[in-house]
């Protein structure tokens, strides 16, 4: 093609900078119409998230009542009750559940087309996840917080670096997420299935994130261990401790570095399970 350069810019897990940059906003961009087209579910979604954050904010309230003191495991009541507004919201940002689009593919043998592509797989399904994600921002995490501003006292950060870090730790737990839904739906490899995982992961994943209760009110040696070992908590319950300033200002900053390593960490661990089931379905023949 004279005069035309046809080519595609590729994205490498290796070299993410190179000439990739216009690929992946198209990508997130995508992400972000795919969603935007959902209006009706979004609006029921909202819904639903405010009515179950009246449920667990005066549950955790009627905890705060019955402590002596009022604040169990460090936590206010109005901490408590941004912990949860701001929790609900945050749930559909974060997408816990309900992705199971890289398993469908590989039991229908789709994911051969993924293959094909000029961007790897693990990117190809980043991208368009962070276009959901600021879907999510503005049409379900806005909604619960202003109900529960209107209804509730919540808490309001005091140091100026709060919510620009709060911001950047959403960020990573968005990458989080989805790196830990991929390598459970490329479980799907190996066991055909992935039914049983995903049916794992969805049992575990909300409580071992901080969704139903702030893991605070475990045993220390317990939550530190979580903290640690797991990425979990980086899901919801450090980007909401970060919010509400439950830490002095290092250890504030120190959970998002932690969070920040769990998700290169897992996108590393992405690329890796990638390549091996791609050798797994050369060695079949797919």
């Amino acid at each position: 093609m004279d005069g035309l350069d046809a080519r595609v810019p590729q994205i490498s897990p290796r070299r993410p900078f190179r000439d990739s940059f216009a690929t992946f906003g198209a990508l997130a961009w995508s992400g972000f119409q795919r969603y935007a087209t959902y209006r009706q579910a979004t609006i029921a979604g909202s819904f639903t998230n405010i009515v179950f954050g009246f449920l667990r904010c005066y549950v955790l309230l009627a905890v705060a009542a019955g402590v002596a003191g009022g604040r169990p495991a460090g936590y206010g009541p109005e901490q408590l009750a941004t912990f949860v507004w701001v929790g609900q919201g945050l749930l559909t940002v974060v997408s816990l559940w309900g992705w199971t689009e890289l398993s469908d593919r590989i039991r229908s043998g789709e994911v051969t087309a993924d293959l094909l592509r000029p961007v790897h797989p693990v990117i190809g399904y980043l991208a368009p996840d962070l276009g959901r994600a600021w879907h999510a921002m503005i049409f379900r995490f806005v909604p619960p917080l202003v109900v529960g501003l209107i209804f509730f006292d919540l808490y309001l950060p005091g140091r100026w670096f709060t919510v620009p870090l709060f911001a950047v730790s959403i960020v990573f737990a968005v990458i989080g997420s989805l790196a830990m839904r991929f390598l459970v739906n490329a479980t799907a490899y190996w066991l055909h299935d992935a039914r049983g995982p995903i049916m794992l992961w969805t049992l575990s994943a909300g409580v071992l994130a901080g969704l139903y209760f702030p893991l605070r009110f475990l045993p220390d040696w317990l939550a530190v261990t979580l903290w640690v070992a797991t990425p979990f908590p980086g899901f919801l319950q450090t980007p909401l401790d970060v919010l509400i300033e439950r830490d002095a200002a290092p250890l504030q900053a120190g959970l998002v570095v932690l969070q920040a390593v769990w998700a290169a960490v897992l996108l590393a661990l992405c690329a890796v399970v990638q390549r091996r089931a791609e050798r797994r379905l050369v060695a079949q023949g797919g």
